[in-house]
């Protein structure tokens, strides 16, 4: 059963379901005008925060809460309201039957929507159907909110993809590969979209082994970091994007999964001399939902450390602020 709550704008509750009372142990009409945490403490700064941003959706799984001093797991969606800016409708149902690892919240989250995505996929499939042959017979002022119904779905649906590349605990499998190759992928489909304030150049060193990775997660990885850089410097007038590889000797690190040291010498640096990530968030900036971009989901990051971990690799963020520089460091494993 799903427990179903509108929320105002101040994320006070507007109207409860049964099952809402059920669960929070109160009737709907005592539970009007209260602020949905001040009932459930949600614990995950990532899922805190994420509910006082407005028009933004939020869906995880296996998430910790105290309802009335008891502790529970939910699995939630928060969705935004059109119509009613800042209004929101959350649903929770119970997740504590679900297959939680035990490896911390932060990967109970990561565990989303696999578990959903046929279901979500199925129907909206059927509804974006829906609204192609809902434009063909609407006047044509009337035509723009049935291409609002297929790009939200899309938008959904890339949203449910991100999610089940999170959740999956089944990494590509590793090959040997030219390592210059796969980040030149990467840029030219970068370059494509990229705004013309902003170049992006290589410097290379040719000398270096083949690494062992996947090249599409790699590719993947390069996409979302190359994008992020645009972004960041989007609004400069003129932006600067370089990627650099180099070997490092006698780099190491914890491979928990393998339960021995991995050696990862390759590295790949993206530098951009863009503004930098926000210092309240740097510490946390790969963690799932985390994101200072308006309408930003906080997945992408997290996405890249996930699957970098698949192939034993790392990830680091640094900034200079004397030369104005991000720079976000790869570190990967070289193939035998």
């Amino acid at each position: 059963m799903f427990s179903v709550l509108l929320l105002d704008r101040d994320l006070c509750i507007a109207e409860a379901n049964p099952a809402a009372e059920a669960l929070l142990g109160r009737s709907s009409k005592r539970l009007i005008g209260i602020k949905i945490t001040d009932l459930v403490d949600f614990g995950t700064v990532g899922v805190q925060e994420r509910l006082v941003v407005e028009d933004h959706q939020l869906v995880a799984r296996g998430v910790a809460a105290i309802v009335g001093g008891e502790r529970m797991r939910f699995n939630m969606t928060v969705s935004p309201m059109p119509t009613h800016p800042g209004w929101k409708v959350m649903s929770l149902s119970d997740g504590s039957r679900d297959d939680v690892s035990g490896e911390g919240e932060k990967e109970s989250i990561l565990g989303a929507p696999a578990v959903l995505a046929h279901e979500i996929k199925n129907p909206l499939a059927a509804i974006r159907g829906a609204g192609q042959l809902l434009a063909r017979r609407v006047d044509e002022k009337d035509r723009p909110l049935a291409a609002m119904i297929s790009d939200e779905v899309d938008r959904i649906a890339r949203l449910v993809d991100r999610m089940q590349k999170l959740g999956s605990n089944t990494p590509d499998p590793v090959a040997p590969f030219n390592l210059h190759e796969a980040v030149r992928n990467a840029m030219a489909t970068v370059r494509a979209g990229a705004p013309q304030n902003v170049t992006l150049s290589e410097e290379f060193d040719p000398s270096l082994p083949k690494v062992l990775a996947s090249q599409d997660a790699l590719e993947q990885v390069m996409i979302n970091l190359l994008s992020n850089a645009c972004d960041a410097c989007s609004g400069l007038e003129s932006g600067e994007i370089t990627v650099k590889t180099r070997f490092v000797s006698g780099l190491a690190m914890s491979a928990i999964r393998l339960g021995r040291s991995v050696r990862v010498p390759i590295e790949i640096t993206v530098i951009d001399n863009g503004p930098g990530v926000d210092p309240k968030l740097a510490d946390r900036m790969f963690e799932p939902f985390v994101t200072a971009k308006k309408g930003g989901q906080g997945l992408g990051l997290a996405l890249v450390k996930k699957l970098l971990a698949d192939m034993d690799g790392r990830i680091g963020y640094s900034r200079d602020d004397r030369s104005g520089q991000t720079h976000f460091r790869i570190n990967l494993p070289v193939s035998k």
